[in-house]
């Protein structure tokens, strides 16, 4: 049986960066993932963008992470040269009485320590944003957007440039706790030895926990759906609604090109083996999502949006609960556990890294 010092389940972007992190610190470190390529699960399905640290409570691991993660991946992507943009976003209260709600997630971002952010009127909005339809917004301008699959090749590159090895078309089907290792089942017959193990496998995370007879959380499931813009829309900057149960509102965001997509709506699933999970897009949705989208931005051409694509979020609680927050535990000797890494994950990925190696 192989043996290494540390053994990272996942090759999404977290995995990846916890894979880099303890890499460039000198660690021998094999990254075990079940598909056949790199971050093909929550990371290659998400609006890709990097958030400033508007909406999580102070003092939970999502506000620090965020905060921490988001300047430091504007600092990598920049010196990896890799495509990013500090577009910045508007956060609109499409009527009056929603404008204290701006103010109140002003006064949170301002617990995080996010102290660039501006509450702007009606004229100063529409100044910005003239296709806009709202009472007031609040601008974030440290929001961006970033080339998720460029980030994860860079994050693999830099990880293997320091040593670590990576094992695709690789599933965790099991594995114990010996005296001072983990001995993992790696597919039907492969053994590996590691002395410690990271489990960052995203929607199968619980799923991995249960295989080597570890603790685990009840997973729950939300499908967010994706519609893109046929034609340009008239924004430069990312456009969200008030945040609603579950997610953040069916938004606008912008490819490094410039073009529009709009989601995730929020869909709850029921609990399902995540690798049946269905990712298609029901054009039958479009009505729903150009009625949120209309709410401000009233210009949406009719039949205009597409069906793009789904993504799915691992939560810790379900509908009309309390959003969780990051959860990594480290009770079990020689294993750290990531679950209901959802967003803001992609914009904390090399903070998180740096929060498991401190904790190993």
């Amino acid at each position: 049986m192989d043996q290494v010092d540390i053994a990272v389940i996942g090759a999404g972007v977290v995995g990846l960066a916890i894979a880099r992190e303890l890499a460039l610190r000198g660690r021998e470190v094999v990254l075990i993932e079940a598909a056949g390529a790199i971050g093909t699960g929550i990371s290659s399905r998400n609006s890709e963008v990097i958030h400033a640290g508007l909406y999580y409570p102070a003092g939970s691991l999502k506000a620090k992470l965020c905060v921490r993660g988001k300047q430091l991946l504007y600092d990598y992507c920049a010196a990896r040269d890799i495509a990013h943009s500090r577009c910045g976003k508007l956060v609109v209260a499409t009527r009056g009485q929603d404008l204290p709600r701006l103010e109140q997630i002003a006064a949170s971002a301002a617990a995080n320590g996010v102290n660039d952010l501006r509450l702007l009127s009606q004229a100063q909005t529409l100044a910005l944003e003239p296709a806009l339809q709202a009472a007031g917004a609040l601008l974030s301008p440290s929001s961006g957007i970033v080339d998720s699959h460029g980030l994860m090749t860079s994050l693999l590159a830099d990880a293997e440039n320091a040593g670590a090895t990576l094992a695709l078309a690789s599933p965790v089907t099991g594995g114990l706790r010996e005296a001072k290792s983990w001995r993992l089942r790696v597919g039907s017959d492969f053994e590996l030895g590691a002395r410690c193990v990271i489990n960052a496998a995203g929607l199968f995370a619980a799923q991995v926990a249960e295989s080597i007879g570890a603790p685990r959380p009840r997973l729950r499931f939300a499908r967010g759906h994706y519609f893109s813009l046929a034609g340009r829309a008239p924004f430069s900057r990312l456009i969200y609604p008030l945040p609603v149960d579950g997610g953040l509102g069916v938004h606008l965001t912008l490819d490094l090109g410039g073009q529009a997509r709009f989601g995730p709506d929020v869909q709850w699933l029921p609990d399902a083996d995540p690798a049946t999970l269905d990712y298609a897009v029901d054009p039958a949705l479009a009505p729903a999502f150009e009625a949120e989208v209309r709410s401000y931005w009233p210009g949406l051409p009719a039949g205009a949006l597409q069906p793009a694509y789904s993504g799915i979020r691992p939560k810790l609680t379900g509908p009309a609960e309390a959003a969780a927050d990051f959860r990594i535990d480290t009770a079990t000797p020689g294993l750290v556990q990531l679950f209901g890494i959802e967003s803001p994950g992609l914009t904390a990925s090399l903070a998180l890294a740096e929060e498991v190696a401190a904790r190993l």
